[in-house]
């Protein structure tokens, strides 16, 4: 096993696929040091807010610094009921139920609605953590080709012909693809999934707190937003600051998730700062509605500045083709050279022959980072062969 190991290590340094983590320090985090930050996930700037902070502080002198069980044995607190009625409100969903990470709660929610009798049709792009959950899920699971809805609708039709009981089925993709950046047709997948008696499933991780008149989400305010045939999943650590994930439905669905999501029932609960600090969020997006629609104007800056074609003001994720993981690499150590901190994807985090530079927008992005980041990626993408 150590000479295998040895050989998968040489591999990856051959191939341009080592990862190594990068230390932060607390300057890095709050935006106090030189480096640009153009790869976190902290979209609205709430991470470092000194009130997220205080609303942790206080959870942990009231609630102590962990949940100390699963959520059904004694881990259940007033803050994990308090931050689902607020998500789901926020949301416009029934119900909520929050898990202690986002990658938790996908797999939960694939597992407790996949089996046997469920064929799952899933975008081609869908995050790792729904794969992750379509394998353990013992389902059928068929991909449809990115963003295509009549190729879906194919998948679903072809169930009656394929001679396996499957009397139920489940669409998955996210509402903003987590590398490329675009958005999925949620209101023709709606409809599919009603013409198909399918359930819709919503990976929301990227639009929280981003997309959307004031920032609840993608689905909010549209005919998606307490459908029957709808399921949302979120994250907590992206737009809100925190760490955590939650799915939100029905009533029905969140009974059904206590009793069979066993990263749920086996898990110890979200710590109770996390929950205060994501459920601070909350109402701090509610009532600061300029920082949602600050990412999506700095998103379409960044876009134009660098020439990329994307969903125009989708969200926050900005994706710039490589030619291959070597080349991703060596940009963007360009870049952090440069200054500049950006996200590169490469295998195994997307197929081979799509690596790419990931830049994410922040609220709390100037003008002249913007157009300083613009100007000195277009110099290093222009040398890229």
């Amino acid at each position: 096993m150590t000479r295998w190991l040895e050989q998968q290590a040489a591999v990856r340094e051959r191939r341009g696929l080592r990862r190594s983590p990068e230390v932060r320090s607390p300057e890095s985090r709050s935006g106090g040091d030189a480096v640009l930050d153009l790869s976190s996930n902290d979209y609205l700037g709430l991470a470092s807010d000194p009130r997220l902070a205080e609303a942790a502080c206080e959870a942990v002198r009231r609630w102590g610094t962990g949940a100390t069980s699963s959520r059904l044995v004694a881990g259940t607190t007033g803050l994990h009921l308090e931050l689902e009625e607020e998500l789901a409100r926020f949301t416009g969903m029934e119900a909520g139920l929050v898990f202690s990470s986002g990658y938790l709660a996908n797999v939960g929610v694939v597992t407790a609605l996949g089996g046997p009798g469920t064929l799952i049709v899933a975008d081609e792009h869908c995050h790792a953590s729904l794969i992750d959950g379509f394998r353990l899920a013992r389902s059928r699971v068929e991909s449809f080709r990115h963003n295509d809805v009549d190729d879906a609708a194919r998948l679903l039709s072809d169930r009656a012909l394929s001679g396996k009981s499957e009397p139920r089925a489940l669409i998955a993709v996210e509402s903003i693809y987590s590398v490329w950046g675009d958005a999925a047709p949620l209101a023709s997948l709606l409809e599919l999934a009603v013409e198909h008696d399918a359930m819709l499933l919503i990976d929301e991780a990227h639009s929280l707190g981003v997309s959307g008149a004031k920032g609840h989400g993608a689905t909010a305010g549209t005919a998606l937003a307490g459908h029957p045939n709808v399921v949302l999943t979120a994250t907590l650590s992206k737009s809100l600051g925190s760490q955590g994930g939650a799915v939100l439905g029905s009533a029905l669905l969140r009974e059904h998730l206590l009793n069979r999501a066993r990263s749920f029932i086996f898990d110890t609960a979200l710590a109770p700062a996390s929950a205060a600090a994501a459920l601070a969020a909350v109402r701090i997006i509610d009532a600061e509605p300029w920082r949602p629609a600050a990412v999506r104007g700095n998103a379409a800056r960044l876009a134009a500045g660098l020439r990329i074609a994307t969903t125009p003001a989708a969200g926050a994720v900005q994706s710039a083709p490589m030619p291959d993981a070597e080349t991703a690499v060596k940009a963007s150590r360009a870049a952090r050279a440069a200054g500049i901190r950006v996200g590169c994807f490469r295998p195994p985090s997307v197929p081979d022959g799509v690596s790419r530079l990931r830049l994410t927008a922040r609220a709390t992005l100037t003008p002249d980072e913007i157009d300083y980041a613009c100007a000195t990626l277009r110099g290093i993408l222009e040398e890229t062969p």
